[in-house]
C-alpha cells in the first residue's frame, strides 16, 4: 500500500460478519451500487448472498470502513476453481491511497490459499478509470460478457 501520510492514514483489514457492521457500510456500497435503496435492503441482500458463499472484506480507518471487496469462491468448467469479485469500492474521499490495491492483493492471496486458478471480476465497458486500475494491478481483460434481461415473475 502507498505510504502513510496525512491524506492516507493507516487502515486495518477486517472480514465483516456482523449485520450491524455491514449496515454501517451502506453509504460506501451505495457509491458502487446506487440502485440500492436503503441500508435494510443492503443488509438483506448481504445476508442472502452470504448464504451462497459471499464474503465481505473491508479496510477500516478507525471506526469507519473506507473500502470494501465482496467476493465468493466458485467452480465452473471454464476456469475450474476461481474467486469471483462481486464488488470492489473505495470511498471517493480515500481514493489514491492504495486501498483498492491492498484489497486486490488480499483477494489474490485468498484465491491462492483456497486453490483457485483465477481471480475474475466483471466491470462495465464504460468504466474506463476502473479498467486502468485493474490493468495496473495485473488483471487482464480476457472476455466480454453478454446477457439479456428476463421478465420477472409478478
Amino acid at each position: 500500500m502507498k505510504g502513510e501520510s496525512p491524506m492516507c492514514p493507516s487502515y486495518t483489514l477486517h472480514t465483516l460478519q456482523d449485520e450491524s457492521e455491514v449496515s454501517t457500510c451502506f453509504p460506501l456500497i451505495k457509491q458502487l451500487r446506487p440502485h440500492l435503496s436503503s441500508s435494510a435492503e443492503w443488509v438483506s441482500r448481504w445476508r442472502a448472498q452470504s448464504a451462497e458463499g459471499y464474503r465481505l472484506l473491508g479496510l477500516r480507518q478507525e471506526e469507519h470502513f473506507v473500502a470494501l471487496a465482496g467476493y465468493r469462491l466458485q467452480n465452473n468448467l471454464v476456469y475450474g476453481r476461481f474467486l469471483y469479485v462481486d464488488d470492489l469500492v473505495t470511498d471517493e474521499s480515500h481514493r489514491s491511497c492504495g486501498l483498492g490495491e491492498k484489497l486486490i492483493t488480499e483477494i489474490k492471496s485468498i484465491g491462492e490459499t483456497e486453490g483457485c486458478a483465477k481471480v475474475v471480476l466483471d466491470t462495465p465497458l464504460s468504466n474506463v478509470l476502473g479498467h486502468r486500475f485493474y490493468y495496473r494491478n495485473g488483471l487482464l481483460a480476457t472476455a466480454l460478457r453478454f446477457n439479456f434481461i428476463l421478465e420477472r415473475a409478478s
